[in-house]
Formats: C-alpha cells, structure tokens, sequence
C-alpha cells in the first residue's frame, strides 16, 4: 500500500510537471503570434508612407525587426524543442510509473490471495488438530482401560504377586507373554496326556 501511495504521488508529480510546460509552451506560442501581430502591424503602417519614405524606412526597420524576430523565433524553436523532448520524458515516466502501479497492485492482490489461502489452510489444521487431540484422547482412555485390565488379568493369576509400584508398559507385556507361555505350555502338558 506504502509502494502504491509513493508510485501515485511520483505520477501527480510527473503530472503537474508536464502540464505546466504544456502551459509554458502555449505561452511560447502565443509569444510567438504576437510577434507576427506586431510585424503585420509595421508592415501597415509602411503602407499609410510615401513610397519614398515607405523604402528607406522599410529597409532599416524590416532588417531590425527581421533580426529581432529571427532571435526570438530561434530563441523560442529551441525551447519548444526542449520542452517537447522534456514532454516525452515525462510521459515516458508516467507510463513507467503507471506500469508500475499495475504491477504492484497485482502483486499485492495475489499476497492478500495467498494470505486467503495460509489463513484456509491454517483454520483446516487447527480443525484436524483438534480432531487429533480428541482421537488421541480416545485412544489414550481405551489404552488405559486396556492396560488396567491386562494388568488385572496378569496379576490376578493364583500364585502372583501384586506389584509394588507403579508397572511399565515392557513390565506389563512381559507378565501378560509369561501368563501365555504358561498357559501354552500347560496346553501341550493337557494334549499329551489326552485331555480336551
């Protein structure tokens, strides 16, 4: 948003230079029309003289006058010509900054589409987040009942010792693989002697 601002501000800039020598060109040019106002009015006035006169006069003052107007003519192309190279630069410029503009306007509406889209995808891992935590939660309570009562069924067993503190889960698998063994073994025992 700062970058666009700054980009506006350099094309009103740019802007407000250009139409002011757009205005100081057609001030030249006036400059310009009055000259030659001025030149049709001495060439009027030549007419009202005698012919003599209208001759001697005529000379000196149309050599002066051609003289003063050719400087100002010449005085006045140059400038044109430096204000209407300076007028292309400027809107050259303006066309850049323009381009410019675009550019960033769109680069700033796809982060706010991409920002859409982290936020979307944000929301939907805070969403599966919780339905894993609620999973897990569930299976931790189903896994502790399930471990409650394999510790009950291994140490419920006649012979066995209740356990004098607090059973790991290896300690737990181990009792409950002895209880199997046993109980294979006692399986093999009742084969071999025929018994169902």
């Amino acid at each position: 948003t700062g970058a666009i601002s700054s980009l506006q501000r350099q094309m009103e800039i740019q802007e407000s230079k250009l139409r002011r020598i757009r205005s100081e060109k057609e001030l030249l040019q006036k400059q310009l029309r009055e000259r030659e106002v001025q030149l049709q009015a001495v060439s009027d006035k030549f007419c009202s003289l005698t012919e003599e006169q209208r001759q001697k006069e005529a000379v000196v003052m149309m050599e002066e006058e051609n003289r003063n107007l050719k400087q100002v003519v010449t005085k006045q192309e140059s400038q044109l010509a430096e204000q209407n190279k300076l007028i292309s630069e400027l809107q050259g410029t303006i066309s850049q900054l323009q381009a410019e503009l675009v550019t960033t306007r769109l680069h700033l509406l796809r982060q706010k589409q991409a920002q859409k889209e982290i936020q979307s995808q944000v929301e939907e891992l805070q969403h599966t987040e919780l339905q894993t935590r609620v999973a897990l939660e569930l299976i931790s309570s189903k896994f502790e009942r399930f471990r409650n009562k394999i510790i009950q069924a291994t140490f419920c067993v006649e012979g066995s010792q209740d356990p004098q503190a607090e059973l790991t889960d290896n300690e737990v698998l181990e009792a409950m693989q002895k209880i199997i063994n046993e109980r294979q073994e006692f399986q093999q025992m009742l084969k071999k002697k025929g018994s169902k």
